[in-house]
This record gives C-alpha cells, structure tokens and sequence, in this order.
C-alpha cells in the first residue's frame, strides 16, 4: 500500500480558534448570497490573496532549498500581527511581489518590507518600485527605522524599463533617509544587480550562508570573462564580509533575523533621539579584578610591552554584562568598531587591537573606522576610543593605494565628531595616531591613560633622535676597542649594552604619560580595574548634558 501522501499547510496548527466577531452567520439553505455577503466574501478573498504568493508549488520549493517565504520572515520578527499596507498593489492585487509594513518591535514601530520571492522571483518593476519607496518615504517622515528583507533576482525583465524606473525610485528614496532613519538590510537568496545596490544604501547589512550579492553573477562573468566562479566566491558571505559589503554575516536565516533585532537594540529610531537606554544590574562602580589579570598577563610576558592584546577581552571588561556586538569582525581587525552599553547608554566603540598588525591603522581599518564613526554622529550615539597603536601603516602598498587620503578621512570623521567621545589610552600612542586618534586638541570632552602608556612623538626608535651624541660616544667607543685589539664580538657586546640602557632610559623618561598630563593634554590616569567606573561616570555627566538633534544641513551616512 502506498504511504500517504504528506499534506502542506501555511496556517499555524496552534493558532486560537477565530472569536466571534470573526464568524458570521450562514446564509440560510437554498437563500442565495446577499450583496452584503458578497462584498464581505470578496473582502475576505482580497485579504487572502497577497499572502498565497505564487502557490503551494512555489512555496515548497522555497522550503526545500533550505529558505522561508517573506510571511515566515516576518513571524520571526514578531508574533504580533502586522499592520500590512497597500497589500492589493498591482494589476493582479497581488502586492506586486513585495510586502510592507509595520510592525511593533520591542514596543518600537518599524517599517519592514520583504521580497516574494515565490511570486515572480521577487523581481522589481515600476509597479512595486512606487510601493517599496512610498514605505521608505514613511518611515523617514514618521522617524521609524526600516528593516528590509532583500530577496529579488533583480528588475523584472519583462516589464522593459519599468523594472529599471522601480529601482530608480526606490534608490532615490532610500537615500533621502540617510542620516535621518537607521535602516538594516538581510541578505537572503540570490540578490544580483539593482537587488545588490539597494540594500547597501542602507545602513547595515546582514548576509547569511548560501546567498549571493553581486552585480552579475556567474554566468555572465563566465560570458564575458572566460572565468568559472561559483557563486559563493563571487558574491557569498565570506566576500563580503571580508570587503566591507556587509557588516554582519550568519549561518541561516533565523539567525539574521535574531540579529538583526539585537542590532536595531543599540539604534535609535532617528536622528532626533538618543539610542534606546537599557536599565541594567551590572553596577558602575564594581572593581573589575579580571581587568587588572589581563593587563598583567600580558605585559608580564616574555614580549613585555611589546606583547599583542585582543581588545575584545577588554570590552568584555568595561561593557555592561560583558556584552558588544561587533560590526564588521571579518574585515581589518586591526581596528575594532563596536557597540556596547555602559551604565546603560548606548556606546559607539573604536579600538585598536595590536593582536592584529600591531594595531597599526590601514586603509581598510581607516575606512572602516570613517563609516562608523559617522554613523554614531549622525545619530547622537557618543562614542569611546581605546588607543593602543604605533601609528598609520607605511610602505609602498599603503602609499599607492591612497593612505593619506583614507588617513585624511579618518580624522575628518573624527573631527566632525559633535557626540560625547572620551579617549583612554591603554598602551602605544605615538606620532600622528596619536595626534588624530581622538586627542584633546582634535574635540575629546576627556582624555584618560593608563598608568603603562606610553605617549610619545616616536616609539622606541626616537632614542637615536634624543639621545644621538650618547651613541656617537658608543659608536667611537666601539671603533677604539677594534684598534685597541679587543675581539669584534666583545666589542659588540659592549656595545650593544651600552645600547640597552639607553633604550631603558629612553622608556623611563619619555615613553610615559607624565609629559601628557602635565601639559593637560590627558585629562587623568585610570588605574586598571576601575576604567568601567571611571569611563561610567564622566559618560553619565556628559550625557545630562547632551540634547539629541539632527546635524544641521543635510547629512547622509556615506560620502
């Protein structure tokens, strides 16, 4: 006998049962239907009809290549109902392959749109192009962030240029809220041309596995290009992750949606308000006595104050809970940009990590570091600096790849800075990085060091600088022992002690913070252990004192 074949069902098996406003009574036997009745039948058919998509068939073959339909994706988002808009868009009332609305998130409202892709693909035209850009257009008015759920194999070929003109609109729009609304874009499915550009327009991009983002994919690179590519080199998450395209990448798709709602956690609702304050049992004023373990491991150990420190087992430290998100991890880790909260503010983080590159700042680090730094601008999110560098990145590649330039940026974003921002400077600080890296001269509101820093113009290099006659004399020294005919290696050996205790002494009497706090250019020292306190307080202070507003003139989150 053959096994029964399964049934497929869309509807919630553990949904209530409809109340009795829900029901209506049954027309009486043999009685043809009222107008009334018809009109609420059509209604009821016209409530229905968005939500079938392109049909059962379609909707299991979604399933079966491991992804949801746009209406699973939004019960991720929230169990409450939504409030749906122009769902009957288009010719076929259908809503034109592509949902908006609103929904309540964590008491916020937030306008969400998310591709069909059951129904033609997910592709734009004209018709659903007019749609999506009157949601954004709504949410910039009523100062809501927007969360779209891109899942669109581009513009519809068979609408001509009306697929283009869609696009064209909702472009336009999405970048007329820049810098007024926060807004997060996940990445599911096959996303190529005009489907790549638009969510990027955003502020944040979340990609997760066995997806592609590209502006062709690898067809036409085999085409035109004579390359084979498969599509997770070409454009999957391990790309864009690394380049910047994204700032998040996951495993599937519950858990972009998962963090995509820890994001929006840290992000106002616009650049009018401050980012949502979270009350929290973690005190202010505790001793954190790991903190103290983790500066002495490190630079307790052979390497000494030359030893690599991951930053983020620093955060963990001062952030409450131990809790950040980390944006953009695949990409120059060099330099770390985070969110966190302290006493329970919202906080923009920019930390070097010297586990990576010495800390030392590139062009990507610098690049990343810009966008992020504008973003808590734009939307009155203060931010904190942890300095531990050597200073920019040199060389060749550096230089031709336009170091001054993305350096130049860096400290432009930095200088624009009208947030709180507060500086600790907890290792190397020299030169230039120090100088641009959020000084007192450049706009900090305060300045810390830790007793072990090591503020100076150049690093261990400078003694030849500051102390060249003492070895001029080692130098003459060395060479009158060679006529002398002592041995060129004891020689040496004398020599090179000589060398040390100048390094020594350069250490001791320069690369310290004394020179710093006496010209009142760091506000004061933080003993290790009690930075969260410290950093908790003056935040608080300076946050009573800040008023939340939008940038004068227009400004958009990127250049």
């Amino acid at each position: 006998m053959d096994a029964p074949r399964p049934r497929y069902r869309l509807d919630d098996p553990l949904a209530p049962e409809p109340g009795p406003a829900a029901r209506r009574p049954a027309a009486r036997h043999g009685a043809a239907p009222s107008i009334y009745d018809r009109a609420l039948d059509l209604g009821q058919e016209l409530l229905e009809l968005p939500t079938l998509g392109g049909g059962g068939e379609r909707v299991r073959t979604q399933h079966a290549k491991g992804r949801m339909t746009v209406f699973e994706r939004i019960r991720c988002l929230s169990k409450l109902e939504p409030n749906f808009l122009w769902q009957n868009w288009g010719r076929n009332l259908d809503g034109a392959s592509i949902v908006t609305g609103i929904l309540s998130l964590g008491g916020r409202d937030v306008a969400v749109y998310g591709h069909d892709f059951t129904l033609r693909a997910g592709s734009m035209d004209a018709t659903n192009g007019e749609k999506l850009a009157r949601l954004i257009a709504m949410a910039g008015e009523h100062g809501i962030p927007l969360i779209g759920m891109n899942d669109s194999a581009g513009a519809f070929v068979p609408a001509g240029v009306g697929g283009l003109d869609g696009y064209s609109e909702a472009f336009t729009a999405l970048r007329r809220i820049s810098g007024v609304v926060p807004s997060i874009s996940l990445m599911f499915g096959y996303n190529a041309g005009g489907g790549a550009y638009l969510p990027r327009q955003g502020s944040f991009m979340i990609q997760c596995a066995d997806t592609f983002i590209g502006l062709t994919g690898p067809g036409v690179v085999k085409s035109v290009l004579g390359e084979d590519i498969s599509a997770d080199d070409l454009g999957g998450p391990g790309v864009h992750g690394g380049n910047g395209v994204c700032d998040l990448t996951t495993q599937d798709e519950l858990q972009s949606l998962r963090l995509a709602m820890r994001l929006l956690s840290y992000l106002p609702n616009n650049n009018r308000e401050l980012a949502p304050f979270g009350v929290t049992s973690d005190p202010v004023d505790r001793f954190t006595v790991e903190e103290d373990i983790l500066f002495r491991r490190t630079f307790e150990s052979p390497a000494g104050m030359n030893a690599p420190f991951e930053i983020t087992l620093y955060l963990q430290q001062i952030c409450d809970h131990g809790e950040f998100l980390e944006l953009q991890p695949a990409r120059a880790r060099n330099l770390v940009t985070a969110f966190g909260r302290i006493g329970g503010h919202v906080v923009g983080f920019v930390a070097n990590n010297s586990a990576v590159a010495s800390g030392q700042i590139d062009i990507d680090a610098a690049r990343k570091g810009t966008r992020f730094i504008r973003f808590c601008n734009l939307y009155n999110i203060p931010m904190i600096f942890l300095e531990d560098t050597t200073g920019f990145l040199p060389g060749r590649e550096q230089e031709s790849g336009g170091i001054i330039l993305e350096g130049r940026r860096f400290l432009d974003s930095i200088i624009d800075l009208r947030t709180p921002s507060m500086t600790l400077i907890l290792r190397n600080a020299f030169g230039g990085a120090y100088a641009s890296y959020n000084s007192h001269f450049v706009g900090a509101d305060m300045v810390f060091t830790m007793p072990m820093a090591r503020i100076a113009v150049m690093g261990p290099a400078g003694k030849d600088f500051v102390y060249k006659d003492e070895i001029r004399a080692l130098d003459a020294e060395f060479k009158q022992r060679l006529a002398q005919g002592m041995e060129r290696a004891e020689a040496s050996k004398l020599r090179e002690a000589g060398l040390a205790k100048l390094n020594e002494r350069y250490e001791q009497e320069l690369m310290n913070p004394k020179e710093a706090l006496a010209l009142g250019s760091v506000s004061r020292v933080v003993i290790p252990g009690t930075s969260r306190r410290v950093l908790a307080e003056n935040l608080a202070f300076l946050m009573r004192h800040y008023e939340p507003c939008p940038m004068s003139g227009p400004q958009r989150e990127f250049e």
